[in-house]
């Protein structure tokens, strides 16, 4: 008997020859609701921030970052006196992610697939007083959730320092070569915790989504390359668990030796080393599923 290789039992058995006799506990903390945190907005006033954290643990490896003690957990986040919200509730593993990217006050960054917003507001906080950010997004859905964000957490004299495109993320380089400091590219990607939580993304779920995905994060990333600045960084992300999509994405950059770019350590306050980047993975760091890499083009 044909064993299946496309829906759910395809995803199984996938899955479990990835991940073997670890998959079923894998596997049930992703089904299960994944904690998150709250991060302060660093553009609200602290009397805003302090009000709406006070009985919140912060957590010391990620400063600015407060414990939630269960995804189920209700926040009740106020304005300050400008109208920005105080605090932004996102997973431990993104904030970890955009933070590698170590932006600097003064870049130019572009994020490449930055909606829904919580990375990129990483990434402005950052940039501080001075600095420019491109935020891109080709989706018109995930486009207008990113400005609305932007509109509840960003002072409006920083906002004329972002500008907003939705082009097609694996041509930017051929438009903008050698044009930013900091990239930051969280690629669309398989995101096992949404197929395993969508019974209709299951049923039609094929080891084909993993490669098509793959060719498409490739392109995005070589472009990404392209874009980079010498000198500069660029951070690579997904939340997928598939290997071809995130170190397997790299090495094929790596071994097409066409951009000049090398990785970069990481030392990252959770999670662990993979081949070439790093990986967060909710059963054993109770956070993720993120994967990152951080790479750094030739001066």
């Amino acid at each position: 008997m044909q064993l299946a290789s496309k829906g759910e039992a395809g995803f199984a058995r996938h899955y479990t020859v990835l991940f073997g006799e670890r998959w079923p506990e894998l596997r049930q903390a992703l089904v299960a609701t994944s904690p998150k945190v709250l991060r302060v907005n660093g553009f609200a006033s602290e009397a805003a921030r302090l009000r709406d954290t006070r009985e919140l643990t912060p957590l010391p490896r990620l400063p600015g970052c407060f414990r939630l003690e269960s995804a189920s957990e209700r926040v009740t986040l106020g304005l300050d006196e400008h109208e920005l919200l105080s605090a932004y509730v996102m997973d431990a593993a993104s904030v970890v992610a955009a933070r590698a990217l170590q932006v600097r006050p003064g870049e130019t960054v572009l994020d490449l697939c930055a909606a829904p917003g919580g990375k990129a507001l990483v990434l402005l906080e950052a940039l501080a007083s001075a600095g420019n950010l491109t935020l891109n997004d080709r989706s018109r859905k995930r486009s207008a959730r990113l400005k609305t964000v932007l509109r509840q957490y960003v002072p409006a004299n920083v906002l004329d320092r972002v500008k907003l495109t939705a082009h097609d993320a694996r041509r930017w380089g051929l438009y903008q070569p050698a044009a930013y400091d900091a990239i930051l590219l969280d690629a669309p990607c398989s995101s096992e915790r949404h197929v395993l939580g969508d019974p209709a993304e299951l049923a039609k779920w094929s080891p084909s989504r993993i490669q098509r995905l793959a060719s498409d994060q490739y392109a995005m990333l070589a472009a990404a390359a392209t874009a980079l600045k010498p000198g500069g960084r660029l951070v690579y992300s997904t939340c997928a668990l598939a290997p071809q999509e995130n170190d397997g994405v790299i090495e094929r950059l790596l071994k097409r030796a066409r951009h000049a770019v090398e990785v970069s350590p990481v030392s990252a306050p959770l999670g662990e080393a993979s081949e070439y980047g790093w990986q967060i993975h909710p059963d054993r760091h109770g956070a993720g599923p993120i994967y990152f890499c951080k790479l750094t083009k030739a001066a």
